[in-house]
């Protein structure tokens, strides 16, 4: 008998804006001026945090911190598409995903400065605590994603992850249950081409991670991940997708992590300059800015302006971050255990 072919895919790649900041009309989505100026105003805003917290740990201030210096547009772009009703699962660098989602941001001070009240998610923010160990929230949200089908209920679930995070078992283990059982969850990979000091191209032989997904069963689609409107449009037709009932997708935003991988890392003694020199002229930041010029919608007023509001919501997050009253240690005992032991009763007499 002759061989066959019994299956095969493609994988597309979405790219909207250019560097010089001109669009696909065909592709772009559908977003009024204020909608633009909006996710403008939330890239300067991701930015500026980022710059204040790379301050303050230098100062002392805070401890150890994952910059997300050029993966602005992969944050905002998809963070932006989901619904209140939504559920996101971010990973530890996503302080674009939690700025976007309108967490509070003396709360995210709070936390890097080692006060795990940081975390403590508002009332009415669909937004679990960030992830430290790597991969570990992806079965998480999938766990979510298999509960709001049980439910009916008609949201779906936003699970962030880096490239290396493609390589952990919880990855392919999530993403197992996800194609089995047709569950309404996106997983975004920010590709940003460093596993700490592992390339890109030592983490896998696949030419991209978004073919991976087609191994559990679904689609998967890579993004420009430093154009903002081409992650939102990836993003926001995946989760429509995921809940109309067609399943899960595998968003790859192709992006790459201008600064150090961590404050506790050197990333100039394993990564070329020149590379750094490259993807920083692929500036996501300045890409919408120039579009916006184009429009008509961006002037030097503006600009000084979102900068001006940028800069006096950072500090105004950063002083009621370190006014914050000092916790209570017994809730080392409150919060750990649903019940406490003999022992652990006479320790807590101790306070």
């Amino acid at each position: 008998m002759p061989e066959r072919i019994v299956e095969s895919f493609q994988v597309k790649r979405l790219e909207i804006l250019d560097e010089q900041g001109n669009a696909d009309n065909a592709l772009a989505p559908a977003l009024s001026d204020g909608e633009l100026k909006r996710m403008y105003e939330l890239l300067v805003l991701s930015r500026t945090f980022d710059q204040r917290a790379l301050a303050l740990q230098r100062e002392g201030r805070l401890g150890t911190y994952p910059s997300l210096l050029g993966q602005e547009a992969s944050q905002v772009g998809s963070a932006l598409a989901t619904e209140k009703t939504d559920w996101i699962f971010p990973s530890f660098r996503e302080a674009g995903v939690y700025i976007t989602a309108g967490f509070p941001i003396e709360l995210l001070f709070q936390y890097w400065s080692g006060d795990e009240r940081g975390m403590k998610t508002p009332d009415g923010l669909n937004i679990f605590p960030l992830c430290i160990p790597v991969g570990t929230q992806v079965p998480h949200a999938v766990g979510a994603a298999m509960a709001a089908k049980y439910r009916k209920d008609r949201i779906a679930v936003l699970a962030y992850f880096g490239d290396g995070g493609s390589s952990k078992g919880d990855f392919h283990e999530g993403l197992t249950m996800a194609g089995v059982f047709k569950l309404p969850v996106v997983f975004l990979c920010q590709n940003n081409h460093w596993s700490i000091s592992v390339p890109r191209e030592q983490q896998t032989a696949s030419k991209t991670i978004a073919q991976k997904a087609y191994a559990y069963g679904f689609e998967g689609i890579q993004a420009d991940g430093n154009d903002v409107l081409a992650v939102y449009k990836a993003t926001q037709d995946a989760l429509r997708k995921a809940k109309e009932g067609n399943g899960p997708t595998l968003i790859e935003c192709d992006t790459y992590r201008i600064a150090d991988h961590t404050t506790a890392d050197d990333a100039s003694r394993y990564r070329p300059k020149e590379e750094v020199e490259l993807w920083k002229a692929r500036d996501p930041i300045l890409r919408l800015r120039l579009f916006l010029e184009k429009k008509d919608l961006w002037t030097v007023e503006y600009q000084k302006e979102v900068e001006a509001r940028s800069k006096a919501a950072v500090d105004e997050a950063g002083e009621k971050a370190e006014s914050a009253q000092p916790a209570d240690p017994r809730d080392l005992f409150t919060y750990t255990s649903g019940s406490l032991s003999a022992r652990l009763l006479r320790q807590l007499k101790d306070f």
